[in-house]
Protein backbone atom coordinates (compact mmCIF):
# COMPACT_ATOMS: atom_id res chain seq x y z
CA UNK A 1 0.00 0.00 0.00
CA UNK A 2 1.25 3.52 -0.81
CA UNK A 3 1.99 6.31 1.60
CA UNK A 4 -0.85 8.81 1.27
CA UNK A 5 -0.81 11.08 4.34
CA UNK A 6 1.76 12.57 6.66
CA UNK A 7 2.55 15.02 9.41
CA UNK A 8 5.02 17.89 9.28
CA UNK A 9 5.98 19.40 12.65
CA UNK A 10 8.32 22.35 13.12
CA UNK A 11 9.83 23.05 16.53
CA UNK A 12 11.71 26.13 17.70
CA UNK A 13 14.05 25.52 20.63
CA UNK A 14 14.40 28.05 23.41
CA UNK A 15 17.85 29.65 23.49
CA UNK A 16 20.25 27.22 25.14
CA UNK A 17 17.85 24.25 24.77
CA UNK A 18 18.92 23.16 21.28
CA UNK A 19 20.83 20.08 22.47
CA UNK A 20 17.90 18.94 24.59
CA UNK A 21 15.50 19.26 21.65
CA UNK A 22 17.94 17.32 19.48
CA UNK A 23 18.16 14.58 22.14
CA UNK A 24 14.37 14.45 22.42
CA UNK A 25 14.06 13.96 18.67
CA UNK A 26 16.78 11.31 18.66
CA UNK A 27 14.91 9.39 21.37
CA UNK A 28 11.78 9.54 19.21
CA UNK A 29 13.29 7.00 16.83
CA UNK A 30 12.86 4.16 19.33
CA UNK A 31 9.27 5.23 20.00
CA UNK A 32 8.20 5.13 16.35
CA UNK A 33 9.86 1.73 15.95
CA UNK A 34 6.94 0.50 18.07
CA UNK A 35 4.36 2.12 15.74
CA UNK A 36 3.76 -0.20 12.78
CA UNK A 37 1.54 2.34 11.02
CA UNK A 38 4.34 4.95 11.04
CA UNK A 39 6.02 3.86 7.82
CA UNK A 40 8.39 6.83 7.42
CA UNK A 41 9.78 9.04 10.19
CA UNK A 42 12.44 11.73 9.91
CA UNK A 43 13.74 14.12 12.55
CA UNK A 44 15.79 16.99 11.15
CA UNK A 45 17.36 20.38 11.85
CA UNK A 46 16.46 23.42 9.73
CA UNK A 47 18.83 25.91 11.37
CA UNK A 48 20.51 26.50 14.75
CA UNK A 49 17.25 26.58 16.71
CA UNK A 50 14.60 25.13 14.36
CA UNK A 51 13.96 21.41 14.16
CA UNK A 52 11.36 19.29 12.47
CA UNK A 53 9.70 15.93 12.17
CA UNK A 54 8.16 14.43 9.05
CA UNK A 55 6.30 11.15 9.15
CA UNK A 56 4.13 9.35 6.61
CA UNK A 57 1.39 6.75 6.77
CA UNK A 58 -0.65 4.59 4.44
CA UNK A 59 -3.95 5.96 5.70
CA UNK A 60 -5.70 8.38 8.02
CA UNK A 61 -6.08 5.74 10.74
CA UNK A 62 -2.30 5.39 10.96
CA UNK A 63 -1.85 9.13 11.14
CA UNK A 64 -4.47 9.44 13.90
CA UNK A 65 -2.85 6.61 15.86
CA UNK A 66 0.51 8.38 15.68
CA UNK A 67 -0.93 11.77 16.66
CA UNK A 68 -2.46 10.10 19.72
CA UNK A 69 0.82 8.41 20.62
CA UNK A 70 3.90 8.96 22.72
CA UNK A 71 5.78 11.52 20.63
CA UNK A 72 3.01 14.14 20.64
CA UNK A 73 2.55 13.43 24.36
CA UNK A 74 6.27 14.04 24.98
CA UNK A 75 6.12 17.29 23.02
CA UNK A 76 3.13 18.42 25.06
CA UNK A 77 4.89 17.54 28.33
CA UNK A 78 8.37 18.88 27.57
CA UNK A 79 7.45 21.65 25.12
CA UNK A 80 6.98 24.42 27.69
CA UNK A 81 10.47 23.75 29.06
CA UNK A 82 12.29 23.27 25.75
CA UNK A 83 10.39 25.14 23.03
CA UNK A 84 10.14 28.87 22.36
CA UNK A 85 6.55 28.42 21.14
CA UNK A 86 4.00 25.69 20.54
CA UNK A 87 5.02 23.20 17.83
CA UNK A 88 3.66 23.97 14.38
CA UNK A 89 2.06 20.60 13.54
CA UNK A 90 0.43 20.23 10.14
CA UNK A 91 -1.26 17.26 8.51
CA UNK A 92 -0.14 16.89 4.88
CA UNK A 93 -1.13 14.79 1.89
CA UNK A 94 1.68 12.80 0.28
CA UNK A 95 1.68 13.41 -3.48
CA UNK A 96 4.70 11.38 -4.58
CA UNK A 97 7.36 9.13 -3.05
CA UNK A 98 10.73 7.87 -4.26
CA UNK A 99 12.66 5.25 -2.35
CA UNK A 100 11.58 3.33 0.59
Amino acid sequence: MALTVGVLALLEAKPGKEREVEALLDSGRSIVEEEPATRVWYAFRVDASTFGIFDAFEDEAGRRAHLGGRIPAALAELGPELLAKDPDIRPVDVLAVKGG
